[in-house]
């Protein structure tokens, strides 16, 4: 599946937005890297707390919860509603 987003994209974010599958998230790895990533679902952690499943545009090229597992709920900082910038479109749901 071909990105939705490159590198030097400016986003318009909703922060502390419920997501849904299909959205485009902004989210905190627990190693403090902030991430762009596609929401698969919702899914429990390894601690048995709510949390979301994260995935690559690009699988080939990306780390995500195949690779992490779920994200706890707080990880997922806000659901990106369109790019801005240099190419201006809203996300679509995939």
């Amino acid at each position: 599946m071909t990105p939705a987003l490159r590198s030097g994209d400016r986003l318009l974010i909703a922060y502390g937005r419920r997501p849904q599958a299909g959205d485009v998230v902004v989210a905190r790895f627990p190693d403090d890297t902030l991430a762009v990533k596609r929401v698969d679902g919702p899914r429990t952690t390894t601690t048995g707390a709510p949390g979301w499943w994260l995935l690559s545009d690009n699988p080939a090229d990306g780390v995500d919860s195949r690779h992490r597992g779920a994200l706890a709920d707080d990880a997922v900082l806000g659901v990106v509603l369109l790019r801005l910038w240099p190419r201006p479109s809203w996300l679509s749901r995939r």
